[in-house]
């Protein structure tokens, strides 16, 4: 569903698992600080919610989307989480290069789903604007960090075969 036909910070918190339990990885794109951040700090504030502990949770930066692929491996690796939430920006300028970096970061994060025993979730916003991506980090359709945080949980609970 688009996100301009729901709002990414509305979940039933019924549906959410609790993730005292979880250990979760957080990879930031430094590249569009000003997104980023912003998505970092929604996603932060949803996993506190639902009872992540802080020292469960390990924040990772990279220089920008493409790094995120290989940042959330070293996360998965070293930390040993129940998922990975990647976060990152990616906005439409003047040359392919969008198109590019979208697809080795897509491509990046799919392998990773494949080739490793845990979650890693996509909060990759991929717009053709600055005003698109405030609009979906915090904005008027809410926060991609918020929905990737309750991807994340769900994911986790799958993975250890909790329920919600």
């Amino acid at each position: 569903m688009a996100s301009s036909l729901k709002n990414l910070s509305d979940h039933d918190p019924a549906t959410i698992p609790d993730g005292s339990a979880f250990k979760i990885g957080i990879v930031v794109a430094e590249w569009n600080e000003e997104i980023t951040a912003a998505l970092l700090e929604g996603t932060l504030k949803t996993l506190k919610k639902h009872h992540v502990k802080e020292e469960n949770i390990r924040i990772t930066a990279v220089p920008g989307s493409f790094e995120l692929p290989y940042g959330a491996r070293i996360s998965a690796e070293q930390f040993l989480p129940h998922a990975v939430i990647c976060l990152g920006c990616v906005i439409q300028g003047e040359t392919r290069h969008f198109d590019y970096i979208c697809q080795g970061v897509t491509s990046g994060i799919t392998n990773l789903n494949l080739d490793y025993d845990i979650p890693f979730i996509f909060g990759v916003l991929t717009t053709e604007n600055q005003q698109q991506a405030l609009d979906r980090a915090g904005g008027k359709y809410g926060n991609k960090g918020d929905e990737a945080a309750v991807t994340a949980l769900k994911m986790a609970a799958l993975y250890t075969g909790q329920s919600a």
